[in-house]
């Protein structure tokens, strides 16, 4: 099964890019790449998802510090994307809700998204996701942490998951690794040539761990056309 990559955002001027990894978030490696692994549901194979994180900071072009309210807003985001990159997920988490509190937006709902995944609160982080879309819904970011979250919830629902995939594709068609989630989704519900397409793709736009898939689900999908041919003879 193919290793996906969840998003988490780095917001600056309304724009969404940088990356970081959210594994246990040390302090000495913030960069660092962390392998969960996830049980999938209802005659599913065992997935291993890779995640990279982006985190919001800073402020959208509408921000104005004469707006006090806005400002300790932005100061609790600011505050607690340190604490993100310090590894204190809990405090980070309080310091996003404080500031969706004084004003919702959606880099903060975003963030507050992130600590919620990382301690395994998946509901509200599908719920802090979702709200950021409502508010934010041009971002591909967004939409593919919220495919992971579908993914890896206890209730796991890949037809979500490929809907947000979908849309991600569409904001950001040339990203490699959003092919590559949504190749590997495809794969694991059993949509072996749409899956195929997408790690072409992604290999093509540089993800090199693509050229494996592409073997594996090449060779599935010859041996599903030999066992289908096989079927059609012993029936004739």
């Amino acid at each position: 099964m193919a290793t996906i990559s969840m998003r988490v955002s780095r917001k600056i001027s309304g724009l969404f890019k940088g990356y970081a990894p959210i594994s246990a978030f040390p302090t000495n490696s913030p960069l660092r790449r962390t392998i969960v692994t996830v049980c999938r549901r209802q005659n599913t194979t065992m997935s291993t998802f890779s995640i990279s994180r982006r985190w919001a900071t800073s402020v959208t072009p509408q921000s104005s510090a004469s707006d006090p309210a806005e400002a300790e807003a932005l100061r609790c985001l600011e505050q607690g994307t340190t604490k993100l990159e310090e590894g204190d997920v809990q405090g980070a988490k309080s310091l996003y809700q404080r500031s969706t509190q004084i004003k919702r937006n959606a880099s903060s709902l975003f963030n507050l998204g992130v600590t919620h995944y990382h301690l395994k609160e998946y509901d509200e982080a599908i719920n802090a996701w979702k709200e950021s879309i409502t508010l934010q819904p041009s971002s591909p970011d967004a939409h593919t942490n919220l495919a992971s979250a579908y993914i890896i919830s206890p209730v796991s629902r890949p037809d979500l998951a490929l809907h947000h995939l979908e849309i991600a594709s569409s904001l950001s068609p040339e990203d490699p690794e959003i092919a590559f989630n949504h190749a590997a989704v495809l794969e694991a519900t059993g949509r072996l040539d749409e899956a195929l397409e997408k790690y072409k793709l992604s290999q093509q736009f540089g993800v090199e761990r693509a050229a494996v898939h592409i073997r594996n689900v090449s060779a599935k999908i010859l041996m599903n056309a030999k066992e289908a041919q096989k079927s059609e003879q012993s029936e004739e």
